[in-house]
């Protein structure tokens, strides 16, 4: 039986075009789905406080500190935060959200603080806008969606793309399988997306043969591209052992070359606007240093929504 993978979303936001653009693609996405639980969390680094308090003098002020800090946080809290969590909560409720919505404050690091709320309170997903930064320039200066990314490893992760579409962000969906159990987390999600959400055009599951081992498998007397075959078959049945029978909706596809250099090809060329990925848990220096096929996709592929599944 497959589950809604919406029941319990958090979608960290600021106060940019960036963040406002996840809260609209969220709206589209969970418009319909009357149990989803929506959390939007802001986090306060505490750098509000260096503006506010230059002036003060502390040699007359030091007894009542603790009061200047708290009345300095609840009038940055009310002038600078409240009003734009309150037209995020809008834009959802505009969309026709009938899911509950939480607004949330809190104090930290926003990476840290995200990792913290996610793993200790249930949340299934985490929805977060992206900010077009590279590989190396995001692990060195530990952008929030790269720490959030490596930090949460049996989570779903969202990183909405720079283009989507309000009405209907979900409308072309592309799902690479290899046949490993963190590519069938992937097939399973875009299963229960097929089940809940409406808009969506196609799926397509794609197997790319791996040119590096083409030729030793077929010493081992295997057929790479019936092999291919057999996965997308066992893929494509997912679909209608859950009654999603539509022909046009599913498509299946073989690609012969590298993985990352494939899918890249295949995203450009396909005009897909979620691109779904499973991946095995690799750390931030690992992948930098290694590589790996989500993190080739993630900073890579900028205009479609990807998603990493983990559950």
């Amino acid at each position: 039986m497959i589950s809604c993978p919406f029941e319990r979303v958090l979608l960290p936001v600021d106060r940019s075009d960036n963040s406002n653009r996840a809260i609209k693609f969220a709206a589209a996405v969970i418009s319909n789905i009357e149990s989803a639980d929506i959390t939007i969390l802001y986090v306060m680094t505490g750098g509000y406080l260096s503006e506010r308090m230059k002036n003060i003098d502390f040699r007359a002020e030091l007894i009542k500190e603790s009061e200047i800090f708290k009345k300095i946080k609840a009038k940055h809290i009310e002038n600078n935060i409240v009003p734009f969590l309150n037209e995020y909560e809008s834009i959802l409720k505009t969309a026709g959200v009938k899911a509950r919505i939480i607004k949330r404050i809190e104090e930290g690091d926003p990476g840290n603080k995200i990792i913290e709320i996610v793993t200790n309170e249930g949340f299934q997903t985490v929805m977060l806008a992206r900010r077009g930064m590279s590989e190396v320039r995001g692990f060195l200066l530990g952008s929030v969606s790269n720490k959030v990314i490596h930090g949460l490893l049996n989570q779903n992760i969202y990183i909405v793309g720079e283009k989507i579409s309000e009405q209907s962000p979900l409308c072309r969906i592309l799902v690479p399988v290899d046949g490993s159990e963190y590519s069938m987390k992937a097939l399973e999600h875009s299963v229960g997306l097929a089940k809940t959400i409406k808009g969506i055009e196609n799926i397509t599951i794609l197997r790319v043969i791996n040119i590096s081992f083409y030729f030793e498998r077929v010493k081992q007397g295997i057929d790479p591209e019936a092999e291919a075959e057999e996965i997308l078959n066992k893929a494509k049945k997912r679909f209608i052992d859950e009654n999603i029978s539509d022909e046009k909706l599913v498509i299946t596809k073989i690609r012969v070359g590298l993985p990352a250099v494939e899918i890249l090809k295949e995203i450009e060329e396909g005009g897909y606007s979620l691109i779904i990925m499973g991946r095995k848990g690799r750390s931030a220096l690992r992948d930098l240093v290694f590589g790996g096929v989500s993190s080739a996709v993630i900073n890579k592929c900028f205009e479609p929504t990807v998603a990493i599944i983990n559950q």
